[in-house]
């Protein structure tokens, strides 16, 4: 295999020869030098390719005299010590060869090559995310996040967990929010007309179909059988919601443990996400230095507190005494009261301000919380935990389930769920239950934690949001 630029970069000056395949990045002129600097994407920085113009044969001057920004390129050339700031060896180019040429404008059809060397904005980029990865905010997203998906499946691998793939396509609401975006092979313009309602029996699955917004319920049946099993993959959600929080595609991390109780779940986040940054600081350094001095300063700073700090615990009814307490000073646009779901200017008001650092809230009321929450002995409130982080607020959902049938089943009523729908959710209480417990991690939502990056659509390749489906 050739090397990739980084193994080039930090490789010895020792005058051998290479082959440099990239993407050019700048092109410079002086006098009879010129000076290409070529990216693969393997790493942040690029590797400098030096011509000297008057022993060039013909076929090489020729493609270079032809080269722009953006073209992808194979240089032959020798390693040698470079002179330049910034890197310590350089390519001495012997020829060049334009394997995809970029035009620097418009002609017979094809545009200008967009990504010119000039800065961009982050909407502009999103224009065209099927070349954002080529800059260098967008190749860095891309590095960190390959980092933290390979972490995850450290972490639990290390831990004896077994991934389990669970269903992308699912008769049931594990949230009971109802956001679902709904599966049919119906013709559903042939049922405008007829102006009947659809009859699901002569559908795919010869029912309603959804894709699923979690891999949880699905995931406790494994647990069960397995002890102990995560989840990582694609979810969806159907809100109409258009922020720079919100995706409607989005990835999902889920553990899940048999005799697990909320004690050791909250261990286990702990755990997991001082793991993450630890292998974020120590393996994507070069391209945290980029989003601490470019994106938002301090995040570098802010990962290092985490990993070294003990997390605090505090019940739900503590913090929302410490936020109603703050609250004439604090200015909350929204008000904190005991009942109210725990906004993101309370939730980092706690971790910034009341704990300084990481927050573990316990002991949630049950009407905020999902169905299959386990119920404390106050008949008010359930075993849930969110986890909260400085700078961002709620990064980890989680709870320990219930794992007895009749209070589940009478959970379910008060809710209006069909049981018969969720029968084989509850055979797990009625067959060998256990205490059990898990959470949930967005991934995207760790991304944006990692790299400072302000809107959510730009830590995934392709985001899905409302009105947003290109590519």
């Amino acid at each position: 295999m050739y090397p990739l630029i980084k193994e080039l970069l930090a490789t010895p000056a020792d005058k051998r020869q290479i082959n440099v395949r990239g993407w050019v990045r700048t092109k410079r002129e002086m006098k009879n030098l010129v000076f290409i600097e070529v990216n693969d994407g393997s790493c942040m920085k690029s590797i400098q390719c030096t011509f000297d113009t008057g022993s060039l044969d013909s076929k090489t001057a020729s493609a270079l005299a032809e080269l722009n920004t953006g073209a992808a390129v194979e240089i032959s050339a020798k390693l040698v010590p470079s002179p330049a700031a910034g890197q310590t060896v350089e390519a001495s180019a012997l020829s060049l060869e334009i394997i995809g040429p970029a035009p620097a404008e418009s002609s017979g059809g094809v545009a200008a090559y967009p990504l010119q060397k000039k800065r961009h904005s982050l909407e502009f980029l999103r224009e065209i995310a099927h070349l954002r990865a080529r800059t260098n905010t967008f190749g860095a997203v891309a590095r960190v996040r390959n980092r933290m998906a390979f972490a995850v499946h450290e972490f639990f691998q290390s831990r004896s967990f077994q991934y389990v793939h669970t269903p992308i396509i699912t008769a049931s609401d594990a949230e009971g929010a109802g956001s679902m975006f709904q599966v049919t092979t119906l013709d559903l313009a042939e049922l405008a007309k007829s102006g009947k309602a659809p009859d699901y029996s002569g559908d795919f699955f010869g029912k309603r179909a959804f894709l699923t917004v979690s891999g949880q319920l699905e995931g406790e049946t494994y647990a069960e059988a397995l002890s102990r099993i995560y989840t990582f993959g694609p979810t969806f959600r159907a809100e109409n919601s258009n922020t720079s929080r919100h995706l409607a595609e989005f990835w999902m991390i889920e553990p899940e443990a048999a005799f697990y109780r909320l004690e050791e779940n909250m261990l286990l986040a702990e755990d997991f996400l001082k793991s993450l940054f630890t292998a974020a600081l120590k393996d994507c350094a070069e391209d945290l230095a980029f989003f601490d001095t470019h994106v938002e300063k301090g995040i570098i700073s802010t990962l290092e507190s985490v990993v070294s700090s003990t997390f605090t615990h505090m019940t739900y009814t503590d913090a929302v005494k410490e936020l109603e307490k703050a609250a004439p000073s604090a200015a909350f646009e929204f008000k904190p009261y005991w009942g109210c779901d725990l906004q993101s200017e309370h939730e980092k008001f706690l971790t910034e301000k009341t704990a300084g650092g990481p927050v573990i809230l316990t002991d949630y009321p049950k009407e905020i919380k999902a169905f299959y929450m386990k119920q404390n002995d106050d008949g008010k409130t359930v075993r849930a935990m969110d986890v909260l982080v400085p700078r961002l607020g709620e990064i980890i959902g989680g709870s320990q389930r219930e794992e007895n049938c009749a209070v589940l089943e009478e959970r379910m009523k008060a809710l209006g769920m069909d049981l018969d729908h969720y029968s084989w959710y509850l055979d797990l209480r009625r067959y060998g239950s256990v205490p059990h417990s898990g959470f949930g991690l967005g991934f995207e939502r760790l991304i944006q934690y990692v790299t400072g990056m302000a809107n959510i659509r730009d830590v995934i390749p392709y985001p899905r949001a409302v009105g947003q489906a290109e590519f």
